[in-house]
């Protein structure tokens, strides 16, 4: 093992992160709070912590396999553990354990909260927990990437933090596939920017729901989240926008290539839309005929929190922990489920279930013919054996780790339908989940080795489950 490269790139995140608390630090002097110095205290911390770390030398040889996990398990670590800092030395957060939990929401993009007033936060405190989220969307890692020349080509990080079971490099070379992804996601997150600026939102609140949507994280400014701007042109441009963040991003990069019959031809993004509006057609009539008895209505609020969902940003304009249980349900399941592979979206993704679906019903037609071939297919090109055996094995350890949570987090005596949902909207970086976590409600009054579990399902369900179990497991030898 790679001990000084590990310990070089790992000082490098630290010195990333104290660079990015020059931006809260100039929100809190241009709005003059005095938690500006919280974060100039934070910078300093990271930037001599990773300095020290930086005097280890690169080893110029490269990484190994093994090196990739480690680098990406301890670094998402390391900044959770950082960003943290700054809630707890404002006093808006009375623990270390409640700081963690908050700043690994932030970078997971999970969105859960354990801060019961946010209009009582600072200016500086609410640009920083958006900021961590939309950091944390597109990967710490790979803008490490991007910037870092030690870096280039390395595959092992790449494929380590960047989410999906198959290839998402969008060039050859993995730092300039780093590059375009960055790129494409500062211009989406720019447009959207704009169109709520246009639309009558204040600059900073527009700048806050453009961090949430396009990170898939959820962070608002507000305790009632969309809900309380009760503006039907606001959630339709963020419907939009949660819509291409749980879009893979190889795909939005080929309309910006013009290359639109790729999108067409994508099984996996009609497989996306085809859930969308089959959980908007179902959840629509389901609300029309037993709560608001309005077509528009119905359809405005489903289809919002649908997309929400989904693409596991977390936003809410309803109280949906309050509509029927059949339309409950539908979003519980779309939690599981989650966006496209190669999008901020979290949860099992969408290729996944496609390829398990497809594996039923390949061993269906074997058992109906037993001499007969039949591969399984995305895209018209073969899915190999390993592919679909690594995805069978992965939807067996999300199910492992998500029954074993729910298990823990009963211990505690919080309900079966909370204590799932919790899980569920952790694991699958969603962020509000039902019951005692729903959407107008904290995951504060939580136990705290509670919340410590749901911390580990966050950066568990970010990194997608193997990242971390192979750091645990590997030989360390």
């Amino acid at each position: 093992m790679n001990i000084n490269s590990i310990l070089y790139i790992l000082g490098s995140l630290l010195i990333f992160v104290a660079l990015s608390m020059l931006l809260p630090i100039l929100v809190g002097f241009y709005y003059h709070e005095e938690d500006a110095f919280v974060f100039i205290i934070t910078m300093g911390l990271a930037f001599i912590s990773g300095s020290i770390l930086r005097k280890f030398r690169f080893n110029k040889n490269g990484l190994k396999y093994k090196d990739g996990f480690v680098i990406v398990t301890l670094g998402w670590l390391l900044v959770s553990i950082y960003g943290a800092i700054p809630f707890f030395l404002s006093g808006i957060l009375k623990t270390p354990i409640d700081a963690f939990f908050e700043s690994v929401s932030g970078f997971t993009t999970t969105g859960s909260s354990v801060i019961m007033s946010l209009e009582s936060l600072s200016h500086t405190i609410l640009f920083w927990r958006s900021l961590t989220h939309w950091l944390g969307g597109m990967g710490i890692i790979v803008m490490t990437m991007a910037v870092l020349p030690q870096l280039a080509g390395n595959m092992h990080l790449f494929r380590a933090e960047v989410p999906g079971p198959l290839d998402n490099r969008i060039k050859p070379r993995i730092q300039e596939t780093a590059k375009t992804l960055w790129f494409i996601y500062i211009l989406l997150t720019a447009l959207e920017i704009i169109l709520l600026k246009v639309n009558g939102l204040p600059l900073f609140e527009a700048v806050i729901y453009s961090f949430g949507t396009i990170s898939s994280g959820g962070f608002s400014s507000r305790a009632l989240s969309v809900r309380a701007y009760n503006n039907i042109v606001f959630e339709y441009i963020i419907i939009l926008f949660m819509f291409l963040a749980g879009t893979n991003f190889n795909l939005i990069y080929s309309i910006f290539k013009g290359r639109i019959n790729e999108i067409y031809n994508d099984e996996e993004f009609r497989f996306y839309l085809l859930l969308l509006l089959s959980a908007i057609t179902l959840i629509t009539f389901n609300l029309f005929f037993n709560v608001y008895g309005d077509i528009s209505t119905s359809i405005r609020y489903a289809g919002f929190q649908v997309v929400s969902i989904a693409s596991t940003t977390g936003f809410a304009t309803v109280d949906y922990d309050t509509w029927p249980p059949f339309s409950r349900w539908i979003l519980l399941i779309l939690m599981f489920i989650g966006g496209s592979a190669g999008s901020t979206a979290g949860g099992i993704k969408v290729i996944r279930i496609q390829v398990l679906f497809k594996k039923g019903l390949q061993e269906l037609y074997r058992l109906l013919h037993p001499r007969a071939i039949k591969k399984i297919k995305v895209n018209k090109q073969s899915v190999s054996e390993r592919i679909s055996t690594s995805i069978l094995g992965f939807f067996f350890m999300y199910i492992t780790v998500f029954v074993l949570a729910t298990i823990s987090l009963s211990y505690f005596g919080i309900d079966i339908l909370s204590s799932i949902s919790a899980v569920a909207a952790t694991l699958g970086n969603i962020g509000p989940g039902l019951e005692l976590v729903g959407p107008l409600n904290s995951f504060m009054p939580l136990p705290q080795f509670a919340k410590l579990i749901l911390s580990c399902c966050m950066l568990m369900g970010r990194l997608e489950i193997y990242t971390i179990l192979v750091f645990i497991f590997m030989d360390w030898r």
